[in-house]
C-alpha cells in the first residue's frame, strides 16, 4: 500500500462512485495476494509531519470507503495485513479463501493498528474478541475470521474472485438509495467523525517516530522476536 498505490485506488473509488452504470464493487489484489500492507521500509526514519501526511493519505481512503454509497465486496485471496486488512474490513461484504489469512502485525511492530481498524474489527468481532486478536498478533485464518465476524463467507480459494463478484451482483440489485441510507444509519459516528481518524494519525505519529518502532522493524527485518522491555522501562512515565 504505496503512495502509488493509494493513489490510484482512492482515483478508482471516485470514479466509481460518480458513474451511475456502477452500482456495486470489488476490490481484490493481483497476483492471487490481496494485500502484504503498508510499505514498512519507507516508514522507517520517517518524520512526524512526513508520518502525519501518509497517514492523512490513506484517511481519504478510509473516510470514502466508510462513507462509501454502493456496496464493496472485498475479495481476500491469500493474505491480507495492516492496511490490507483495513480497507478489507472497510467492504460491506468480505469473501475470503480458505486458505488465506488477516494479519495485524502492529503491536509487534510497536505501531497501534491504523486505517480504521481498531473500529472496524471491535465492530464486528466485538470489544474481547478484537482486543484478544490484537494483542494476540496470530493469523487469522478463514473460517476463524467468519466465526469472527470479519469475514462473510470462507471459499475455496481458486472460486474467491468468482463468488465475490456473483455477490456483487446480487448487492448491485438491491435499490441503491435504500441501501445508501441503510449503510449511514449502520456508520454514522465513528469513522465518519474526522476527530476519531485524527486521534488514530496522532497516535501513530507518535509510534512511528518514537523508539519502539525502530525496534520492531529491525526484529522484522532480522525475522527474530522484538524486545520492547527495555523501551517500556525507560519510559514508563510517557
Amino acid at each position: 500500500m504505496n503512495a502509488a498505490l493509494r493513489d490510484a485506488l482512492f482515483t478508482a473509488l471516485m470514479a466509481a462512485r460518480a458513474d451511475d452504470k456502477v452500482r456495486a464493487l470489488v476490490i481484490g489484489g493481483a497476483g492471487g495476494f490481496f494485500s502484504a500492507g503498508g510499505d514498512l521500509p519507507s516508514m522507517v526514519g520517517i518524520s512526524a509531519a512526513a508520518a502525519l501526511a501518509r497517514m492523512q493519505d490513506g484517511h481519504r481512503i478510509v473516510s470514502l470507503l466508510w462513507t462509501y454509497p454502493k456496496p464493496v465486496v472485498a475479495a481476500v485471496e491469500r493474505m491480507a495485513a495492516g492496511a490490507g486488512v483495513g480497507v478489507a474490513l472497510l467492504s460491506d461484504f468480505v469473501v475470503m479463501g480458505n486458505g488465506a489469512n488477516l494479519l495485524f502485525p502492529f503491536l509487534r511492530l510497536g505501531l497501534v493498528p491504523d486505517w480504521g481498524l481498531s473500529q472496524t474489527v471491535t465492530r464486528r468481532a466485538g470489544l474481547t474478541r478484537a482486543t484478544r486478536i490484537f494483542l494476540s498478533g496470530a493469523p487469522v485464518g478463514a473460517l476463524d475470521a467468519v466465526d469472527a465476524g470479519l469475514a462473510d463467507i470462507a471459499i475455496d480459494d481458486a472460486e474467491v474472485m468468482t463468488r465475490s463478484t456473483e455477490e456483487a451482483q446480487r448487492l448491485a440489485a438491491l435499490p441503491l438509495g435504500a441501501y445508501a441510507r441503510l449503510k449511514f444509519a449502520l456508520r454514522n459516528g465513528a469513522l465518519a467523525d474526522p476527530l476519531d481518524l485524527a486521534r488514530e494519525a496522532n497516535m501513530q505519529v507518535e509510534c512511528l517516530i518514537g523508539p519502539e518502532f525502530v525496534e520492531g522493524y529491525r526484529a522484522f527485518s532480522e525475522k527474530r522476536a522484538p524486545i520492547f522491555t527495555d523501551i517500556l522501562s525507560a519510559n514508563q512515565n510517557h
